[in-house]
């Protein structure tokens, strides 16, 4: 029987220099565009690898804030918010376009993805923003069930809803914060039972134990966790065992 495909995604370009061997185990990338990491250099770099690879790519772009890594929610006003995110946008597609890859998608980061999430004035601006530079053919990659969801599709944009295979969840269906000690998701099988829970029920169970719906079109596992290779080696010869394989462009 043929398996059934997932897309996994990776967050790339924010200076760790594992590009080359996260990109063969994942379907899609979101490549910082010089917010909280990157730069022309390493959107080049990461850009060319995806192509050679076959992944597709996304901007990742974040508040303008490499001191905190794009962590921090910024007391910044909406047109400073404008000013930063277009710069990175438009250097995404402009690197894009001259090395002939197609933007499939647009993932804030960190505390911007967050924030838009739950804010509808910073979830407007990131929409107002993607609009400027792309129109709406291109996906926006949000929380399901998020603000910036729900005004994406209203504003008539596709949405790829995200979960994330190595985040814990709370009962509201936010990430448990980064400096709390159950934030993470690091031992690879605690990852593919996290993955497959949410992948055969629709649903994610909670740090508090109880099961909440939760629709992905597409799943996170982060690129800058220690032992990513691992998580994602193990979840490439694990998922098949159980009727799932990881989709991609190329065959490997």
């Amino acid at each position: 029987m043929k398996s059934k495909e997932i897309d996994i995604n990776c967050d790339l370009g924010e200076g760790l220099g594992n590009e080359k061997y996260l990109l063969p185990l994942v379907s899609r990338c979101n490549i910082a565009c010089g917010g909280h990491a990157g730069d022309e250099k390493t959107l080049n770099e990461v850009l060319l690898m995806a192509k050679q690879y076959g992944v597709k790519a996304g901007a990742h772009p974040s508040y303008p804030d490499k001191e905190n890594f794009g962590r921090k929610v910024l007391n910044i006003s909406q047109e400073e918010l404008t000013r930063s995110l277009i710069p990175q946008l438009q250097a995404f597609q402009n690197i894009a376009s001259h090395h002939d890859v197609e933007p499939e998608h647009i993932k804030p980061h960190g505390a911007l993805y967050n924030e838009a999430a739950v804010n509808p004035e910073v979830a407007e601006t990131v929409i107002r923003a993607v609009q400027q530079v792309y129109g709406k053919t291109i996906a926006i990659t949000a929380p399901w069930s998020s603000v910036l969801a729900s005004m994406a599709e209203k504003r008539g944009f596709p949405v790829m809803f995200e979960a994330f295979a190595d985040r814990n969840y709370r009962e509201d269906l936010s990430l448990v914060p980064r400096n709390a000690t159950n934030a993470l998701i690091t031992r690879p099988q605690a990852v593919v039972k996290h993955l497959l829970h949410i992948l055969e029920t629709g649903k994610v169970v909670t740090v508090n134990g109880a099961f909440h719906d939760l629709k992905a079109d597409t799943f996170c596992i982060h690129g800058d966790t220690p032992n990513v290779i691992q998580i994602l080696n193990f979840v490439h010869s694990t998922l098949p065992e159980y009727g799932w394989s990881i989709s991609h462009q190329n065959t490997r």
